[in-house]
């Protein structure tokens, strides 16, 4: 008989997500809380995919490609792993074999999809002409044919001026009393493609007293973790947590708002990169999304209360929460520091997922799942009127929710630095 310790050490290189799968019960509340089985037979659920397969790949030293190659149309919401009463890391094993599944092996259309930073870094200088060229349907066909990018899906606009850009020249200063400084992690998005919401942040946080700093980082990581990529990822992983670490230590928090890159730098590099750095977790402790970080000021008294009641805004706005900031485990902060603005509804729509994951619903193949997955959302924002704005933490939530409603969407720090006074909503 194996000596467990032996047979534990052989699967080191698991760390602790695969050995989960012993936890399962087969219980299917995973499966009936998944938003893409219900509308594709493609995917037969975080179960099948998950815990279930994961016991096939666990046999030799590396374990072998995934019995069931449907873990592709897993798109990495989390769900799972949310309502797992028994602690099964579903969508983490599910990310970790899709990686096997690859081999290395990354298409062009992926790796495109992996490169928010590049397109955005080398792109956003011509962005009137990528902003015109996207809208051209025969181009938009072409480009589905060739690489398999989905001719209607919701591609981000380009900003001419990038955010850093704008904050060298517009750093807002800090008001008193002043309580130190807080370190800005915008993100790939936040600084070529959504820089509204990074205004907006800087604008606010400087407004709490806070003197802003940016640190030097690079993208996340996880467009390349959901492609498949995990070698890029980690090495822009490893990158973002040796230049955010010096920050760390001095007691510097660092925030952001884009939550499925906050999400990344809390977890992700732990629990699917399996990120090899020293201060990977200590980093990691000190990295808030940015309505964690103004909820908690508010608990001790700190926040600014000063809000007016939006200008235009009489009716209920609908809140959707994306399933990345869902993960981060910490509730609906942007619905409580919405209670603080004067005369100001919100309710929290009541869909699981918008179905844009990420890149996955950019995909000719997975396209039409994601709208299909993100239907219950589009329904009850037409239902409260398209002329109202939607407000979601996700950047690429954002962008769904406008593709297929044609409803405006702003992140909650918009409604905030609104309501301070401090920009237009």
């Amino acid at each position: 008989m194996s000596d467990p310790i032996q047979l534990f050490e052989t699967y080191e290189h698991y760390h602790e997500v695969e050995f989960t799968s012993d936890l399962c019960v087969k219980c299917n509340i995973c499966t009936s809380a998944c938003p893409v089985a219900p509308v594709t037979e493609l995917f037969p659920g975080p179960k099948t995919v998950g815990p279930q397969a994961q016991r096939f790949r666990m046999t030799g030293e590396r374990g072998d490609e995934s019995p069931d190659k449907s873990v592709d149309y897993c798109s990495g919401c989390g769900i799972c792993t949310m309502v797992c009463p028994h602690g099964v890391k579903i969508m983490e094993m599910n990310t970790r074999a899709r990686e096997s599944l690859y081999d290395g092996k990354i298409p062009l259309r992926n790796r495109l999809l992996g490169r928010s930073e590049l397109m955005g870094k080398w792109g956003h200088k011509f962005a009137p002409l990528l902003n015109f060229g996207k809208s051209i349907r025969p181009a938009r066909i072409i480009v589905e044919k060739v690489i398999g990018i989905h001719r209607d899906a919701p591609l981000p606009s380009w900003e001419f001026t990038s955010f850093r850009e704008w904050f060298a020249r517009h750093k807002p200063q800090p008001s008193a009393p002043v309580r130190g400084k807080v370190a800005y992690f915008h993100a790939c998005a936040g600084n070529y493609y959504d820089t509204a919401a990074s205004k907006a942040a800087v604008l606010v946080l400087a407004h709490n007293g806070y003197d802003v700093v940016l640190p030097e980082q690079n993208c996340c990581g996880l467009p390349m973790q959901s492609n498949g990529e995990f070698d890029a990822a980690r090495a822009h992983g490893a990158r973002n947590v040796s230049w955010l670490a010096p920050y760390a230590r001095q007691g510097i928090p660092i925030v952001g708002a884009s939550t499925s890159c906050t999400l990344s730098l809390k977890s992700d590099y732990r629990e699917i990169l399996r990120l090899e750095h020293p201060d990977r977790d200590f980093v990691g402790r000190h990295v808030y999304d940015l309505s964690e970080f103004l909820l908690l000021l508010h608990e001790k008294g700190e926040l600014r209360t000063d809000f007016k009641a939006l200008p235009g805004i009489s009716d209920t706005l609908i809140y959707h929460a994306p399933c990345q900031q869902k993960a981060h485990n910490i509730g609906q902060p942007a619905l409580d520091l919405f209670d603080l603005i004067p005369d100001l509804r919100v309710r929290m729509a009541d869909a699981a997922c918008c179905g844009i994951a990420g890149t996955y619903g950019f995909k000719a193949e997975k396209y039409q799942i994601g709208m299909d997955v993100g239907k219950p959302l589009f329904d009850q924002v037409r239902a409260n009127g398209v002329d109202k704005p939607v407000i979601c933490d996700s950047e690429t939530c954002r962008w769904q929710i406008t593709h297929a409603t044609s409803a405006r969407s702003v992140h909650p720090i918009q409604v905030l630095a609104a309501a301070y006074g401090l920009m237009p909503l």
